[in-house]
């Protein structure tokens, strides 16, 4: 069978690589998208997207029982697990939906099933109906990543779920022990939390959330711990021991093993790119513990062959996959694109408080040398967070003592991770703090509070 000719060949559709097929049909590129599962990848069936459904009817749950603080009653507030997790699964199903309307419309040619790269410049896919050829002189791998599993803390979709089990519960957990306190372990922490469960959180790290701003995530621990959490930082879970009815987890304690009863555990210790099967090494690909290695504009050192998001390591985050798309679109057109920033690329975790960050930690500031000016400012200042009823928060900023660059900012509160791109502009942007303290912020807003922030890293803030 003579093989099908195009201009690109993008391997996996979630939101790196439909991206990335689109811009480059935009400008005017012949391309294949191939996709094994589903069109939106793991971001909008698994990920990002249900996730926030089933954190938003959390939310609205935890506000159900607030009422009377608003001058509101609630009757007989109540929750149907099952009618939540449809609700989430039919927003990822019209989402997913809208990406095949989009390639559509954009003339991008979906090839379903499963790819493997046999010779440079070809694509071989194995569909339902047998092998199709593809040929391209540029190929990208957008194939994503999974779940981490840990040898003997592997999921059986019954008593250990990964992130894809907790989306779909078949009960809703009683004592649950969530693996890891990451951004996905985080999430789930909260959601089930939220509606009842009695919920531990393990971390090996000597804080939760370790890539947060260690105030913020000293902050949030707080938080977690008033909401009923039990956290347990330094600590390792060495074993799970299942039967019929739970589990039993031994932890590591620094040093004593302690035993304890569970129903349910979430393991959320990370993902792990998905390289396998594909026939990269073949082609000299470099491989790093299990993701692509590639330089800063997503090429692999393969001619004509690139990787973006997940599978090229992190930030493990959709926005950048996307960005990283475009990249290479334009790149492979023949134009000029910047190459993606990471240190300007914002991370965002929706628990209760929300976390939302962009840029150097303070201390990471302070280890690359800089001397730093850090500015703070508490929710509890802010009129339009105590008329929303969210006062529990703050808004920290990192600045350069004597370039005045904004070298990071870090949030934890509510709608935090809506806020942070203002910070993320203003990196974009090389903004110093002359021009974020000259910028009139409208009142009343959370938004406020990274002006505030911003006045205080320079000992002028008003209202604290």
């Amino acid at each position: 069978m003579t093989a099908t000719a195009f201009d690109l060949i993008v391997i996996g559709a979630g939101p790196g690589g439909y991206v990335c097929a689109i811009r480059a049909a935009q400008l005017g590129l012949k391309v294949a998208c191939v996709e094994r599962e589903h069109l939106g990848g793991i971001c909008l069936n698994w990920g990002c997207i249900p996730t926030k459904a089933m954190l938003r009817s959390a939310e609205v749950f935890h506000l159900m029982h607030r009422a009377a603080e608003f001058g509101l009653s609630v009757q007989g507030a109540g929750y149907d697990l099952d009618r939540i997790a449809q609700r989430s699964r039919k927003v990822a199903g019209q989402l997913a939906g809208g990406v095949g309307h989009l390639l559509k419309k954009n003339k991008v040619t979906v090839v379903m099933g499963h790819a493997t790269l046999p010779a440079p410049g070809m694509v071989s896919v194995r569909t339902d109906t047998g092998v199709q050829d593809l040929t391209a002189p540029a190929i990208v791998v957008a194939t994503g990543a999974r779940a981490r599993e840990l040898p003997g803390l592997e999921a059986d979709g019954d008593r250990v779920w990964t992130y894809r089990h907790a989306l779909v519960p078949k009960r809703m957990p009683k004592d649950l022990l969530v693996i890891g306190s990451g951004a996905i372990g985080i999430e789930f922490a909260s959601f089930y939390n939220t509606l009842g469960a009695k919920t531990t959180v393990v971390e090996v790290m000597d804080r939760i959330l370790p890539v947060e701003d260690a105030e913020i995530s000293a902050f949030a621990r707080k938080q977690f711990v008033k909401q009923g959490m039990t956290i347990l930082e330094k600590a390792t879970v060495r074993a799970l021991e299942r039967d019929g009815s739970g589990v039993t987890a031994h932890i590591d304690l620094g040093g004593k093993v302690e035993t304890r009863r569970f129903d349910t555990v979430i393991s959320a210790v990370g993902i792990v790119g998905n390289v396998e099967g594909l026939g990269l090494e073949g082609l000299g690909v470099k491989i790093d513990r299990t993701h692509v290695v590639t330089d800063d504009r997503c090429r692999t050192g393969v001619t004509g062959l690139y990787a973006i998001g997940d599978v090229a390591g992190a930030p493990w985050l959709a926005h950048k996959a996307s960005h990283e798309g475009v990249m290479v679109a334009e790149l492979i057109a023949g134009l000029h694109p910047h190459p993606v920033k990471p240190g300007s690329i914002a991370g965002c975790t929706y628990c209760h408080p929300q976390i939302a960050s962009v840029g150097l930690t303070e201390d990471k500031a302070r280890a690359a040398g800089h001397n730093v000016k850090v500015g703070r400012f508490p929710f509890i200042g802010n009129g339009k967070a105590i008329a929303l009823g969210e006062p529990e928060g703050m808004v920290k900023t990192v600045f350069d003592a004597t370039t005045g660059e904004l070298l990071g900012a870090h949030m934890v509160g509510a709608e935090v991770t809506e806020l942070i791109q203002g910070y993320v502009v203003g990196r974009t942007l090389e903004t110093t703090e002359a021009e974020l303290i000259g910028t009139v912020f409208p009142h009343p807003t959370l938004s406020e509070m990274m002006h505030e922030s911003v006045l205080d890293a320079y000992g002028r803030a008003i209202h604290f």
